[in-house]
């Protein structure tokens, strides 16, 4: 059983409205193990972020600059994932805008429900934590996954994590090939893109001047997290 965690970064909420992918990040589990096969990739966007959208993921249209544009990474892309169970957290969002981007490549690319299964990661966290909140951030907490270094959204970064926290929700299911008195190989032993699992990229602190960009930022955080931000919790 060949499953994928995944998850993107766009340039705004709806694809509809022109917005794009501009970060792919996946994680490769073989009989609910992690196998150290991972897939990342930015992509140039060709158009601007919306309106704090570039401050939650740290990316800036300048180091997008010289990525490669969809087109020239699909096939390799879809090669990665061909044949699998994606696993992805709000997974309307992000089949969504991969969808929109291989239909502006033409019909021969089809959909991505084409080639793999997906399962959305947030319906079983509701079904299982109902009245909760379950974004990504508070099933780390919830579940003793460590999220300490995720400072910003990250598409490798957050796919590792979510890696961990799915096998944490599933861990008590009886699934082929799957040993339940052994071990779960947690994700964080995987190696990651060092970038993302390090931080390097500069944390953003809200100023003064950026309070008008504020709700932006909110917005963006929600898409998400499926539900309300951190953020919605303090301003109660």
């Amino acid at each position: 059983m060949r499953q994928i965690i995944l998850d993107t970064e766009t340039t705004g909420l709806e694809w509809k409205k022109g917005n794009r992918v501009v970060e792919i990040g996946c994680v490769e589990l073989m009989e609910r193990r992690p196998t150290g096969n991972t897939y990342h990739q930015y992509i140039n966007p060709q158009r601007e972020f919306e309106q704090g959208a570039a401050e939650v993921t740290g990316l800036s249209l300048e180091f997008l600059a010289d990525k490669p544009l969809f087109a020239d990474i699909a096939d390799d892309f879809l090669a990665f994932i061909d044949g699998a169970d994606l696993i992805i957290h709000n997974a309307a969002f992000d089949v969504g805008f991969l969808d929109n981007e291989l239909s502006l490549l033409g019909e021969r690319y089809g959909r991505l429900r084409d080639r793999v299964q997906v399962e959305d990661s947030l319906l079983m966290a509701r079904q299982r934590f109902p009245g909760q909140r379950n974004s990504l951030d508070a099933l780390c907490r919830r579940l003793g996954v460590d999220n300490a270094h995720r400072q910003l959204h990250g598409a490798l970064l957050d796919a590792q994590l979510l890696c961990e926290v799915y096998l944490h929700m599933t861990a008590g299911q009886s699934e082929i090939g799957f040993g339940g008195d052994e071990p779960v190989q947690p994700a964080s032993a995987v190696p990651v893109f060092a970038g993302a699992a390090q931080g390097i990229r500069p944390r953003v602190l809200i100023s003064d001047i950026e309070m008008l960009a504020h709700e932006g930022r909110l917005a963006v955080l929600r898409k998400k997290s499926g539900d309300r931000c951190l953020w919605d919790a303090v301003a109660l």
